[in-house]
């Protein structure tokens, strides 16, 4: 039997320098754990991913008070919800239909190739990348290495420096649980995040903002590597004149202050028939005081992640009172703000212009434009003049006009009458598109995402290729014809 040789080192890239030598040799490691078994069995798939829910469900305490160290406060009830759960949930849909995922699948054959057969056969990728970013660590960080692993692939992840006491409890968990040829975490700085995406990955996974993703993009491009982006962006709330309005303001409340709005599908701005402008401003404003009567002490709000997140949004703010808007600030309790906390209370902002920061960044927190619109074709024409969102909510009962938003829209994806929910369907893909991402995972679109979906034609003894073989002469203009006439 031939022995392969072993995978060559790794070069640093052409405009990049060298490489750190510990990352290289981690990623070398991982590349030659793949050369030796590339198409890792159903059953070693499965272990692995039962390692993983072990892991977390051991560790669900230790992460829910690490990501609360890390933002000054976070309620163990959102890390439960939207992190613990969220990975469980993928995990036991992902053994669940794993063995059916694997399965090559046969396909129609064209009818010149008969009695031949197609088929595709999954194949694993190799070694992936993941960076995951601060605001869900524990959930941006899994969710993929999920697919990944169930993929049959070797994981390397890179977590965000924002939230070091997870980041370090993640990177101690996943080498206790795995072989570090198999998943392993990179800690560090922005430095080492900028080296981690250079390496030579065979799909290279980023959550994160729109500006670091084009970095990304740009970094990955000098080795051809293939990168899915999943972003952000302004993604608006569309409120019909048909909808229940207290209803509505309070689902936008509940999703928009959730994890302090520090979410990427988060509402980010809210349209509003101009007559019942100030009915939502007052629904809203009730139904913040019945989800948090108070804010400061209160274990349910969470903290912004750091001061230089808290200021920036402090800017929006000032930015848009400069500029004429109306900033409302909502504070149930009355209280006194705490000095250093970062529990920043929620604003409405009215009377905005398209040329205010807050209209053309993302918010990434308790800020919430509310702009009044005369028909719905105006909401969707404010929508479309703008980057393609990375998600889209809707409130009414109409069909017909729901239809005209769903079609007359582009965006990474929908929920209609509430917010948020898309990205728990596992049955679902989740990605932007434009500037809010390239790429989907989740369920089988994320195995799917991270498999090498390989064409495979077999031939049969009947075949008859022969014919269309030279010499040419008048057969091959006979079965020509006959191949034209049959298209």
């Amino acid at each position: 039997m031939t022995r392969l040789a072993p995978p060559a080192a790794i070069q640093p890239d052409a405009g990049g320098g060298a490489l750190p030598a510990e990352l290289q040799a981690r990623f070398a490691v991982q590349q030659q754990a793949f050369a030796g078994d590339g198409f890792p069995s159903g059953a070693a798939r499965l272990d692995r991913l039962e390692r993983l829910r072990r892991l977390v469900e051991e560790n669900e305490d230790r992460f829910a008070q690490a990501i609360s160290a890390d933002f000054g406060h976070r309620a163990r009830e959102e890390t439960l919800i939207a992190e613990v759960f969220f990975v469980l949930a993928g995990l036991a849909h992902a053994r669940k239909h794993l063995g059916r995922w694997m399965k090559p699948r046969r396909v129609a054959t064209s009818f010149h190739s008969l009695p031949g057969s197609s088929s595709i056969v999954p194949q694993p990728l190799g070694v992936i990348g993941i960076v995951s970013p601060w605001n869900y660590p524990l959930q941006l960080a899994l969710a993929p290495a999920v697919a990944a692993l169930a993929a049959g692939n070797r994981v390397m992840i890179k977590p965000s420096e924002l939230t070091p006491r997870f980041s370090e409890l993640l990177a101690h968990s996943i080498a206790a649980a795995f072989a570090a040829d198999e998943c392993t975490v990179i800690t560090g700085d922005a430095d080492t995040g900028r080296a981690f995406v250079r390496l030579p990955f065979n799909h290279l996974f980023f959550t994160g903002s729109t500006a670091v993703g084009r970095q990304v993009g740009l970094a990955a491009a000098a080795n051809l590597t293939p990168v899915t982006l999943e972003l952000g962006g302004k993604s608006p709330a569309i409120l019909d004149h048909s909808c229940d309005l207290p209803d509505s303001a309070r689902k936008i409340a509940a999703g928009k202050l959730f994890n302090a709005g520090q979410t990427c599908i988060a509402p980010d701005y809210v349209l509003v028939p101009a007559a019942q402008q100030q009915a939502f401003v007052d629904a809203f404003t009730l139904a913040v005081g019945e989800l948090y009567p108070t804010l400061e002490r209160n274990p349910d709000y969470t903290s912004i992640v750091n001061q230089r997140h808290y200021s920036r949004l402090e800017g929006l703010a000032d930015d848009a009172r400069r500029a004429g808007a109306r900033v409302i600030e909502i504070n149930p309790g009355g209280e006194a703000q705490e000095p250093g906390s970062r529990k920043m209370r929620p604003k409405l902002v009215l009377q905005v212009t398209g040329e205010m920061s807050v209209m053309r960044e993302e918010i990434f927190g308790p800020l919430l434009p509310v702009i009044g619109y005369e028909q719905l074709g105006d909401a969707l024409a404010f929508v479309n003049a703008r980057p393609r969102p990375l998600a889209l909510y809707w409130f009414g009962r109409d069909a017909a006009r729901e239809e005209q938003v769903l079609r007359d829209s582009i965006s990474g994806g929908v929920t209609v009458n509430d917010v948020l929910l898309h990205i728990a369907q596992e049955n679902l893909p989740f990605g932007g598109v434009g500037d809010s991402g390239i790429g989907a995972y989740h369920g089988e679109y994320g195995f799917r995402l991270f498999s090498k979906e390989k064409p495979v034609f077999r031939q049969s003894r009947f075949g008859g290729t022969a014919l269309t073989r030279p010499p040419y002469g008048q057969r091959s203009a006979w079965v020509i014809a006959a191949l034209k006439r049959l298209v």
